[in-house]
């Protein structure tokens, strides 16, 4: 039914833009996030994208104290579990949002450091549980040599013919109740820096092969302790942007770690790896609309401010039609991130490729809202004493990070392929 006002009046729009009303613990939840997201992100990131790598993950570095403010907010992921599946939905993107908002290295590495111990708490096992409470984890899945190829799972359409696929170089082989781990992650892994415990996604041995019939590449998803003898780390990555997410190589030489903690063994492995891509991909939606929404909001401020042929910059029609512009990639940055989220979390057979899809998406908006911001401020834009500066090199980085544009592009395309095969938009 039509809703009827009695008089003109602005439109509800809340820290999250044209949100329906939300109830009272998801306002209340919000406000908390975004509370800690100004007091504690925005500030701890300026401080951190000015020091070097290795300042920032050395001992007593203040990078470190945000693990303790962030706990503080007593959010729980296990009880979202509990609630209504469209308000946990909900709820999580609003927490996405707003820790993107404040800072969006910060924000990955503290949704990264849980990943291990949601995935014990996920296979039901306590002794995993007790051993990655408490730590900062990581999500080991790329490698140096191997790139987007950890993401091929259909050799027939993607591979070349005849070719065995890539075994990467992190590889694992069951011996006895133990599995020795060899090989060296890559540098882009987030967390990889200061991790204590890793969640794993390795090529295997089985069977005196690493490969399947079909050339696909065997694999194992394991639990690693990273005090365990044999890990040693490299040089934290100096990098473009996101200077406050550490990360950087890990290496395994004969890494002897108890096979009871792996979480997915042989023909488990492609479907567990697809399952936590997904739900890693959902967290690169959220996090970079509440970076949209940070240029959007530095460029509304500052057009307020600043005056050009003696006005403000906000009087000029052009201007407010940028603004505009800007606005409504926000709003479609959220309606994306929310439907895959939705999605991933809803749906009984949800799809990487189809999160990755939505990250795609949300990931080239927020570059478009961030450089337009930029390209408003002019050339004080540029210096570093503005923050959309850093916003802007914080939001380049999410054009490759979590899988690159393109390629993940390329592998809807493949997706739409291989639905179309079993008879789907054939009608």
């Amino acid at each position: 039914m039509m809703t009827l006002k009695t008089e003109l009046t602005l439109p509800a729009a809340g820290l999250s833009g044209f949100e329906p009303p939300l109830a009272e613990e998801e306002a209340a939840i919000q406000a908390g996030v975004h509370r800690f997201a100004r007091e504690v992100l925005r500030p701890l990131g300026a401080e951190l994208d000015r020091m070097t790598a290795a300042a920032v993950i050395a001992p007593g570095s203040p990078y470190y104290g945000v693990f303790a403010e962030f706990a503080k907010l007593g959010l729980d992921p296990f009880a979202l579990a509990e609630l209504p599946p469209d308000m946990a939905v909900r709820i999580e993107s609003l927490i996405g949002e707003e820790l993107g908002w404040g800072d969006s290295g910060l924000a990955v590495s503290l949704v990264v450091a849980g990943f291990p111990v949601q995935m014990a708490s996920i296979v039901g096992s306590q002794e995993l549980v007790d051993l990655c409470t408490g730590k900062i984890g990581c999500w080991m899945i790329t490698q140096p040599d191997k790139g987007s190829d950890v993401q091929v799972f259909d050799m027939a359409r993607e591979w070349a013919p005849g070719q065995q696929g890539n075994k990467g170089n992190v590889w694992g082989r069951i011996q006895g109740d133990e599995i020795v781990i060899n090989g060296q992650c890559s540098a882009w892994v987030s967390n990889g820096a200061v991790a204590q415990v890793a969640l794993g996604y390795i090529s295997a041995e089985y069977d005196g092969s690493f490969f399947e019939k079909d050339g696909r590449p065997h694999g194992m998803s394991v639990i690693i302790p990273l005090d365990f003898p044999g890990v040693s780390k490299g040089k934290p990555l100096d990098k473009l942007g996101q200077r406050a997410l550490p990360q950087g190589e890990i290496y395994f030489d004969n890494v002897r770690v108890p096979k009871r903690f792996a979480v997915a063994l042989r023909h488990e492995y492609y479907g567990n790896m697809a399952s936590a891509w997904s739900f890693a991909g959902t967290h690169m939606s959220q996090v970079f609309t509440g970076v949209a929404r940070a240029g959007f909001e530095h460029a509304l401020k500052y057009c307020h401010e600043r005056k050009q042929g003696g006005t403000r910059l906000i009087d000029h029609q052009l201007t407010r039609h940028r603004l505009g512009d800007m606005l409504r990639r926000v709003e479609l940055c959220r309606s994306v991130a929310r439907r895959s989220l939705a999605y991933a979390r809803q749906s009984p057979a949800t799809h990487p490729y189809v999160t990755a899809a939505a990250k795609v998406t949300v990931t080239q908006e927020a570059m478009k809202v961030v450089d337009e911001a930029l390209q408003l401020f002019g050339g004080v834009g540029t210096s570093r004493e503005y923050p959309i500066e850093k916003l802007y090199r914080d939001a380049r980085l999410a054009l490759i990070e979590d899988g690159e544009n393109y390629v993940l592009t390329m592998r809807l395309g493949l997706l739409a392929q291989q639905l179309y095969a079993e008879g789907w938009a054939q009608d």
